[in-house]
């Protein structure tokens, strides 16, 4: 989908005492087998390859790699009832302050509807619970520089198409390594799921609200809700919104590495 690569510019930052090491992560030149020998046979490495998983599909999102030199391949390994296991590899040089991928499980709107039996959208108003299981693991990770990123979408209306902009983004990092940040600057420390986030804001034509987990996780076990009514209590985020889409993956600054999801799921209601 030509539009999925348009929705974002630049939009994380490195932290400013790392922005060496993300230097040099750029300036590696890798010597790489092919992307078609990396992948799973059940996957595929053609920018913004889709892969269907019931209600969900994986979007191989390469929208960011005019920023930089690489690639990325995304594959399926299993599905039982609303539980998916998938697995995603890449290698990027370029600009250590620019994402370059964000292979991604998509339930729900994504610039457009690939599945229409996603649960979504849902009024944020209605306090629906947004139970949504991951566990993973990161491998191989050479000088990579990258987040492990819930990546929510919200509108002011439940009829979107392709053309629809955001309102807001509201992302939930698990993980993160090799010195990236968010977008935006940071408000305030709160707790949700039983674990403190940092909650940065910014803006890039929309609002994008970042909670960064305060330590790393390879499993979350969270109620998305919990993150929608705190930005509603602080006046970010209007009752009457909706939420569209609900994507699940790693952004990629720079580096070599492979992200494993062994059980991911998400269910609304």
């Amino acid at each position: 989908m030509a539009a999925s690569g348009r929705h974002r510019l630049i939009r994380t930052r490195l932290t400013a005492g790392a922005v060496a090491l993300a230097a040099l992560a750029g300036a590696v030149a890798y010597t790489v087998a092919s992307p078609a020998e990396r992948a799973s046979a059940a996957g595929g490495c053609a920018p913004y390859e889709s892969i269907p998983m019931g209600k969900y599909w994986i979007n191989n999102n390469t929208w960011g790699a005019k920023n930089g030199r690489g690639w990325s391949c995304s594959w399926d390994v299993y599905r039982s009832g609303s539980t998916i296991g998938w697995g995603t590899n890449y290698a990027w040089s370029g600009d250590p302050n620019a994402v370059k991928s964000y292979a991604s499980s998509v339930l729900g709107w994504h610039w457009g509807w690939k599945v229409q039996q996603s649960e979504l959208p849902v009024r944020v108003s209605d306090r629906k619970p947004v139970r949504t299981s991951w566990s993973y693991r990161v491998r191989e990770a050479e000088e990579s520089v990258y987040n492990v990123a819930y990546d929510l979408w919200l509108h002011d209306s439940d009829r979107t198409d392709w053309q629809s902009e955001p309102k807001h983004e509201v992302m939930v990092w698990l993980a993160k390594d090799g010195g990236a940040g968010p977008l935006g600057t940071k408000r305030e420390r709160l707790e949700i799921g039983g674990a403190a986030w940092d909650l940065y804001v910014g803006d890039i034509g929309w609002n994008v609200y970042s909670f960064v987990r305060v330590g790393n996780t390879d499993s979350a076990h969270l109620n998305l809700d919990d993150f929608l009514q705190a930005l509603v209590q602080r006046g970010l985020v209007d009752r009457t919104d909706y939420l569209s889409g609900i994507e699940a993956g790693t952004e990629v600054f720079t580096g070599k590495a492979q992200l494993d999801t062994t059980a991911y799921s998400v269910d609304v209601g």
